[in-house]
């Protein structure tokens, strides 16, 4: 699955340049014939944590378990499930609820401050 590059362009100018942030392309995994590929992307991560990444036309946003619940109060905000297995601490965000440069910027520092928030890998 191919990812937005627009968006994920702009994820980057936001979280900008430093020895902090990395980004990563991740492969789709496959799954079975049936299921096809899932995630596919990049990741943007501080310190080997990752705290956004884009897949499709999707923002994925890690905001830890305790902010899960209010995140998915938010527009747009869905529970993270790519694999049948919901995972906790994350949300998926659709991109049509991000296409303003505020919401993008609240999602993109919400995810950044958590992964900050966890020891360097």
């Amino acid at each position: 699955m191919a990812y937005d590059e627009g968006l994920a362009a702009r994820v980057r100018a936001r979280l900008g340049a430093g020895p902090d942030i990395t980004e990563v392309g991740v492969p789709p995994l496959e799954r079975s014939r049936e299921w096809g590929r899932i995630f596919g992307g990049i990741a943007f991560l501080h310190h080997g944590n990752m705290a956004v990444g884009v897949s499709g036309d999707d923002l994925m946003v890690r905001v830890g378990p305790d902010a899960t619940a209010e995140a998915l109060a938010r527009p747009g905000a869905r529970i993270f499930d790519m694999t049948g297995r919901p995972m906790r601490g994350w949300v998926v965000v659709a991109g049509s609820a991000v296409t303003e440069d505020e919401a993008l910027g609240e999602w993109i520092d919400e995810g950044h401050a958590f992964a900050a928030s966890l020891p360097p890998k």
